[in-house]
């Protein structure tokens, strides 16, 4: 079953998808929401593989959505428009349909979406990096052999990922989320878009804005988690 979430602002259109996909029993739709701000906080807590997500709705969008996420599932956009189609695959969207949706279109998208997933769940079995672990790092000229537990954090810098590690911070042509996905959880914790920490590392941790927490590291470093990620942290390291 394909733990699904649908966004949409117009409640006529999450009916009429919602009908259309009683014909895919693959399909578990766990939850829907009407604007970005509540899809948010479903994704925060039911952690949906796929989301059926409108484009143009009231105050945000479904593009902004996507940025206020760190791990995003598998995407099929639904909107009356084709004008953002290429912007859609851009931001590495499985699928783009057009209202009103037509099944067999629906079931290419869900296909796709069912391929996707798969993979993805056998690809993370295959390449998750145990804590004891080494990996070899190349910046340029140099090179490293660390071993994982000495990574203190590791920095998003566009396409490319600084590696903090005794005196050095490497950068290395990988993104963040390809690093999260290998990296194992009972070390490493995503506290926001930007950054993952060795939580061997954490040293201190303060309430900051908005319900997030605020890292501090052995070195000195100050974290900022975000509010959704403090949750995420609560849940994992709580009693």
């Amino acid at each position: 079953m394909i733990q699904t979430l649908i966004v949409d602002d117009e409640r006529l259109a999450r009916e009429g998808l919602k009908n259309l996909l009683k014909d895919f029993p693959e399909i578990q739709i766990i939850a829907e929401a009407s604007n970005v701000d509540e899809a948010l906080d479903l994704i925060d807590k039911l952690k949906p593989q796929l989301i059926f997500l409108d484009i143009q709705m009231p105050e945000k969008t479904g593009f902004d959505l996507l940025e206020d996420l760190i791990e995003t599932p598998a995407i099929i956009f639904t909107t009356a428009y084709d004008e953002f189609a290429i912007k859609a695959f851009e931001v590495n969207a499985m699928d783009y349909l057009l209202k009103p949706v037509q099944k067999d279109r629906l079931g290419e998208a869900i296909s796709k979406a069912k391929k996707q997933i798969d993979e993805l769940k056998s690809e993370r079995l295959r390449n998750r990096l145990q804590p004891d672990e080494k990996v070899f790092i190349r910046d340029g000229d140099r090179c490293w052999y660390v071993k994982l537990e000495d990574i203190r954090m590791i920095e998003s810098a566009g396409n490319y990922a600084k590696i903090y590690f005794d005196k050095y911070q490497p950068l290395i042509h990988r993104t963040l989320n390809s690093l999260d996905e290998r990296l194992s959880e009972q070390l490493f914790f995503r506290a926001n878009r930007q950054q993952i920490i060795n939580l061997n590392f954490l040293e201190k941790i303060e309430p900051f804005f908005n319900s997030g927490f605020l890292f501090y590291l052995k070195d000195g470093t100050k974290i900022e988690v975000s509010r959704r990620q403090a949750v995420k942290f609560k849940e994992l390291m709580s009693l």
